[in-house]
């Protein structure tokens, strides 16, 4: 694709020398784009729709990129939003889709009142406007800094985004030192889309991964959350955990599950996490739901369950010593990823009900079988006994006990109460067990 030299660095592609098809475009961005464009103004497809549609892949979201301001793109659809203060953006709202239409980015001199940054460099706004080429080298990577013009269908390339996307190479833009300050989050944004298309990631933009992910202890919680689901909710969970613990990355998410990895590096705490992720990513392969707490329970739970055997071995109860250390670690963990209560809760109650499920004498099995977060728990119990903690034979009773009839239950129950039979986790060395695969996230 070697395409019209607009400059020493730029490049048009023709239509006729790339793959994109506005058949593969969704029908509301191109209403977006000749709306704009038959008003007078510049309009591009960029980002990852751009990227994806030329990997062949289905994009999950169509950015639009112009010189319209957000208030001129606002008179032009009813059907328009501006939204943001960090970065002011219009949100073009149709029945089902959401169409971002963001003004081109300039490169701004530091003194204007429409930016602002921290003394170490991170944007907290940045609503300075320019041409196209400033918007390119505004973007992150090189592979997400590629224009589709619906003027000409042409893919217009400023920064060598084209000869990266053939050679499989994520590259920031820029000087990657300088850029991560700017934005700490481009960090995990690398490991996302690296996990996600298989790239591998620039040497000057992993020197500079490894060296500066403190930085992301100065975004806030919230925007932490939402990134974290990103990560790990992407259908490639596994894959952006190991990259986020080769870099460093992982520690600044998630820092008290990160000290249990240290301690054990390929012991329970791992398996547990890897097999928590690669449920999640199987789920999302076959398009069924998932949900925040559960995965949060498993990521949690070393850290959980550490500091309840040492307050148990203090003499505590153990559901009052759970109870207290679910809070002090979930405590611990919203100052760095903020977690809302419609999750939070739930994953709480996971861990609640482990103890609970223990105890199989009297009609207690049969009247936690109708408890709302039963499934869930039993699915953490499957998950533990798989990453070889000492629980395979109590997962195999509940799971045996699901399949009996009302009358098999109470029998069952009967018989246990008469052997005083009760489970318990010994403190053993852990060993893998084979159990069916648990349905977690429902």
């Amino acid at each position: 694709m070697e395409g019209r030299i607009i400059n020493a660095r730029s490049r048009i592609i023709p239509r006729s020398e790339h793959a994109i098809s506005r058949s593969n475009i969704n029908p509301n961005a191109l209403k977006v784009l000749y709306r704009l464009k038959g008003a007078g103004f510049d309009a591009y497809l960029v980002g990852g729709g751009v990227r994806d549609l030329l990997l062949g892949r289905e994009p999950k979201d169509f950015d639009i990129a112009t010189n319209a301001l957000p208030e001129e793109v606002k008179k032009l659809f009813r059907n328009c939003l501006l939204i943001g203060r960090r970065f002011r953006l219009a949100h073009v709202r149709f029945e089902r889709d959401v169409i971002e239409v963001a003004t081109f980015r300039g490169q701004g001199d530091g003194d204007s009142a429409d930016e602002a940054r921290t003394e170490t460099g991170r944007i907290l706004r940045d609503n300075v406007y320019g041409t196209v080429e400033e918007d390119a080298w505004r973007r992150d990577f090189t592979i997400n800094a590629l224009y589709y013009n619906i003027e000409d269908f042409s893919v217009v390339d400023f920064v060598d985004g084209m000869k990266d996307l053939k050679a499989g190479v994520l590259r920031m833009i820029g000087d990657p030192e300088q850029r991560f300050r700017e934005d700490p989050v481009r960090m995990l944004r690398a490991v996302r889309f690296a996990a996600r298309l298989g790239f591998r990631i620039h040497r000057d933009t992993e020197t500079a991964m490894r060296t500066h992910g403190h930085l992301l202890e100065e975004i806030p919680a919230a925007r932490l959350f939402d990134e974290s689901l990103k990560l790990l909710q992407s259908g490639n969970g596994v894959a952006t955990f190991e990259q986020l613990r080769r870099y460093g990355l992982f520690a600044y998410l998630f820092p008290q599950t990160e000290a249990c990895l240290a301690q054990e590096e390929h012991g329970f705490p791992k398996t547990l996490v890897v097999r928590a992720l690669a449920n999640t990513d199987q789920r999302i392969a076959e398009g069924k739901s998932v949900t925040p707490a559960f995965l949060y329970a498993a990521l949690l739970w070393e850290p959980v369950r550490q500091a309840l055997a040492e307050r148990e071995a203090a003499g505590e109860g153990e559901l009052q010593a759970l109870q207290d250390v679910a809070r002090d670690v979930v405590d611990s963990q919203l100052s760095r990823i903020s977690l809302p209560k419609r999750f939070s809760l739930p994953m709480r109650e996971i861990w609640a009900m482990q103890p609970r499920l223990k105890k199989i004498t009297g009609l207690r099995p049969v009247k936690l079988l109708e408890h709302p977060r039963f499934r869930a728990a039993y699915d953490f119990l499957l998950l533990r006994a798989e990453a070889g903690d000492d629980v395979g034979e109590l997962s195999r009773w509940w799971t045996e006990f699901q399949t009996l009839d009302e009358n098999g239950r109470l029998s069952r129950v009967r018989s246990e109460e008469k052997t005083g039979k009760k489970h318990r986790a010994r403190r053993t060395k852990r060993k893998p067990v084979v159990q069916d695969k648990p349905i977690a996230n429902d």
